[in-house]
């Protein structure tokens, strides 16, 4: 997995976060009004559509602002596992696993996000360390046998 530089994103992850900035964009713009749309007088039923809009349009303002602070600054905390890191776990049932941490939950089933409970958890950890992290059913244990992280 690639990092992008120095804002600890990997390329999925700043290509998520380039998508989902223009779908917020497209979906204010067609809030935006439409030609002789303004110049109509309505009843209160048109004013209050206004007025939703409107603020449909600064609810998205406000998601855009937030992406693009992603985007630009990467990673949401310096102390959470970087974009790309992998590691190895063994379950209490015995299983081993290998996941990839990443900063934006996505479609590959093999991923951690860094600011999940385990990610959490394994903020810090090592080789040989066992963690302890919350689920919904309580508390589970692993153990980490291998935690790498990317490289730049």
């Amino acid at each position: 997995m690639v990092i992008s530089g120095d804002k600890g994103l990997s390329e999925a992850a700043r290509r998520q976060l380039e998508k989902e900035i223009a779908d917020l964009r497209a979906q204010r713009a067609a809030l935006a009004p439409q030609p002789g749309e303004q110049e109509r007088t309505g009843d209160a039923a048109d004013q209050a559509d206004v007025i939703d809009r409107a603020e449909a349009a600064a609810r998205l303002e406000r998601q855009i602002a937030d992406v693009s602070a992603k985007l630009e600054h990467g990673a949401y905390d310096s102390s959470l596992l970087p974009d790309g890191t992998r590691v190895s776990l063994r379950f209490a049932d015995g299983d081993e696993e290998a996941f990839t941490v990443v900063t934006l939950p996505g479609e590959d089933a093999d991923s951690v996000t860094s600011d999940s409970p385990l990610g959490l958890a394994l903020a810090g950890a090592k080789a040989g360390d066992e963690v302890t992290y919350r689920t919904p059913r309580g508390e589970a244990t692993v153990t980490v046998l291998e935690l790498t992280p990317p490289k730049d």
